[in-house]
């Protein structure tokens, strides 16, 4: 059986280790070793998925008052496609609504990622005219 909460001490290593197979491509400073202690130092709103003692998904959550955003949703390979990433954006929507959050954004890092916007539009999502843009600030 499946198990939704949010993040644990005792969840970290796991954590890193499935970030890590599940984004081998993201950029350095976004590598779990070094951001999840300065996400821990703001808040805990990590959703971890544990199935017969393994993490199996995870979820990192984001409210800044106005808006809510979902970060880096991972589901381990082997468990793809069994409702563990559904299940852990109703928590996290579930635990936005919580704080009062109305409003839930995401974005998508690949453009050519269908699998993963389809998966998105069946939750409800839908694409927004926007441009996304950002800056590493030590540029």
């Amino acid at each position: 059986m499946m198990t939704i909460r949010r993040v644990q001490p005792i969840d970290l290593e796991p954590l890193v280790e499935l970030w890590e197979m599940v984004f081998p491509d993201d950029p350095s400073h976004n590598a779990p070793r070094s951001m999840l202690p300065t996400k821990l130092d703001v808040d805990d709103l990590i959703l971890v998925a544990w199935e017969d003692g393994v993490l199996i998904g995870a979820c990192m959550v984001g409210y800044d008052g106005h808006r809510g955003w979902l970060y880096a949703v991972a589901v381990h390979p082997d468990h793809r496609r069994k409702g563990v990433g559904t299940n852990l954006i109703n928590a996290s929507f579930d635990t936005l609504k919580s704080l009062g959050c109305i409003k839930v954004n995401l974005q998508v890092r690949e453009v050519n990622n269908p699998e993963v916007v389809a998966f998105y539009e069946s939750l409800g999502f839908k694409v927004e005219q926007r441009i996304s843009m950002g800056k590493l600030i030590d540029d």
